[in-house]
């Protein structure tokens, strides 16, 4: 029986100019997250990623980590990029529902109004009632993703899969493992924490759900500004 690893990127760049490339602060959780599996040697057979840049730099933090732990006995692993594995376009989907009220909101209360925004737009684009630009149907995401799902089973029993993604992404797989209706991934989006664990074990029967949203290498109390979830 193998297992996949599901690991959210490390926190990206939220009110910056270029939304995708890793904080200060991903940087280091994906460190810290290569550092721990290296301190317990977990490896993984063979890894995938999303495209975007702040999955190739959480992967490039979380190899860094491994070398520092383990030393020259460490062999730098090459992922495999599949955009399949990307997060859905957050900016085409609130301008898709976006309110006047979001372009006069500052601060604190426009990070909750854009939340606000994308928790109902991705509601909206689950049931068809939206077409953000450039985006695919929730139907096509959905199944692009499920097909790497079902790839990493086919080929990888017995095997230790790690995969570098987004919460959306995550979050999907997980409502479709558990059979939940397509809502309930928008709630399990919004707790999955920067640099998450998320397992599965990989069977004859499909994926199998071990663990959600675990951050062990995060567990320290002193580590409280490294909880994030954007």
């Amino acid at each position: 029986m193998g297992t996949l690893t599901l690991i959210r990127h490390g926190q990206a760049s939220f009110g910056a100019a270029d939304y995708d490339q890793l904080s200060e602060i991903g940087q280091e959780q994906s460190r810290r997250l290569g550092a721990y599996l290296g301190h317990k040697n977990v490896h993984a057979d063979v890894v995938y990623r999303g495209s975007l840049k702040r999955h190739a730099q959480t992967w490039m933090g979380m190899q860094e980590g491994l070398a520092l732990t383990l030393g020259a006995s460490y062999q730098a692993a090459v992922a495999t990029v599949n955009p399949a594995l990307d997060e859905y376009d957050g900016e085409a989907l609130i301008n898709a529902v976006k309110t006047d009220a979001l372009e006069h909101s500052k601060g604190a209360e426009a990070y909750k109004q854009h939340f606000r925004l994308l928790r109902d737009a991705l509601g909206l684009w689950m049931h068809g009632q939206i077409s953000p630009k450039g985006m695919p149907t929730y139907a096509l995401f959905k199944s692009q993703l499920l097909d790497v799902m079902q790839h990493i089973c086919d080929t990888h029993q017995g095997q230790n899969v790690w995969v570098v993604s987004s919460g959306g992404p995550i979050s999907t797989v997980v409502g479709h493992v558990l059979r939940a209706p397509p809502e309930s991934s928008i709630e399990l989006n919004y707790q999955i924490n920067n640099t998450a664990l998320t397992r599965f074990k990989i069977t004859s029967k499909g994926l199998r759900l071990a663990g959600f949203n675990s951050l062990p290498h995060l567990d320290n109390a002193d580590d409280g500004r490294l909880l994030t979830f954007a």
